[in-house]
Order: C-alpha cells, then sequence, then structure tokens
C-alpha cells in the first residue's frame, strides 16, 4: 500500500500529454474461457510499458470491478500512444488474439477514450492521498499560494470558499 502524505498536493506537468482510458467489461460471466485471456493479456503489456518509458507511456492507475478492470494511463504524446498501439509486439498479439477468439461475440467488451491534454489545460488536487494519477505520472507539489484553487491551477483568478489548512 502507498504512503498517504497529508496535506493538500496538486500535479505539474510540462507540457501537453495524453490520457488514455482503456478497459474490458466481462459481459458473460460464465464465459471464463473467453473474457479471462483479455484479462491476463493486460499485464505482459504493462510490464512492457514499464520496462521501456522511451515509449512515452508515463504512468497509470488500475481500477478493478466485479466486472472487469479500466486502466487510467498517461502518455507524452499521442503519436506515441498509436505507435504502441500500431507496433507494441504485446499489444498487437492481445489485439489480434481479441479478434479471433472474441471478435463481435459479444461475450467481453473492450473499450477506450483518449484525452489530449494542452499544456497548462488540467488541474488536480490530491488530499491526504499517496501520490496518484496525474501526480504520478508528472510532479506532486503543494497545492498553495497560485495552486491553492482549481481556478488559480488553470491561471485563472479565484479565492478559496474555504480556507485550506497549511500543510504539515
Amino acid at each position: 500500500m502507498s504512503k498517504v502524505i497529508p496535506g493538500r498536493f496538486t500535479a505539474e506537468m510540462d507540457g501537453s500529454f495524453v490520457v488514455f482510458i482503456i478497459g474490458m467489461r466481462i459481459n458473460r460471466l460464465w464465459a471464463v474461457h473467453k473474457w479471462l485471456p483479455v484479462f491476463m493479456a493486460m499485464s505482459p503489456m504493462i510490464q512492457e510499458l514499464y520496462r521501456n518509458r522511451e515509449l512515452g507511456f508515463l504512468n497509470m492507475n488500475f481500477h478493478l470491478t466485479w466486472r472487469g478492470v479500466s486502466l487510467v494511463q498517461y502518455w507524452n504524446s499521442f503519436e506515441q500512444l498509436e505507435h504502441y498501439a500500431r507496433k507494441g509486439a504485446n499489444h498487437l498479439e492481445a489485439w489480434k488474439n481479441f479478434n479471433q477468439k472474441v471478435g463481435t461475440s459479444g461475450v467481453v467488451g473492450i473499450y477506450h477514450e483518449t484525452y489530449l491534454v494542452p499544456e497548462k489545460q488540467h488541474e488536480s488536487v490530491y488530499n491526504n492521498m499517496p501520490v496518484y494519477g496525474l501526480a504520478k505520472a508528472g510532479r506532486h507539489v503543494p497545492a498553495v499560494g497560485k495552486r491553492e484553487t482549481a481556478s488559480r491551477r488553470l491561471g485563472r483568478d479565484g479565492e478559496p470558499a474555504v480556507p485550506t489548512p497549511p500543510n504539515p
């Protein structure tokens, strides 16, 4: 378990970046022989990305539900994400296997969403949290002064609606 850091923090990123959400949904629970291989294909891809940071992958969070899994990933650029999708050995293998073994049967669903985030067009806050999300992909910094409110983090004016207690 990650160490909780008391206080209010935010994430800083240099330049633009990509948020990529990808996941699978189990549509027929008893068809384990169809959805388990899809689930198991994720680990080799994730390991490949963490081992090869030059691919443009920054970091990710893993969210498991009883019906499937979602991964929220952060990438340097869309071009790097797309290059991995089209050329990454583990991804191509998983993609081909899915099309051959599951296809459009409806047994298991897969999805992804891609968000291109221009420089300085994001904000976040982490209060009494481990280093998480975008702060794990970028820099984890105190949310004080020019970073105290969502408006300020987006380069606008904005006074706190509720005074922020000082970080320990």
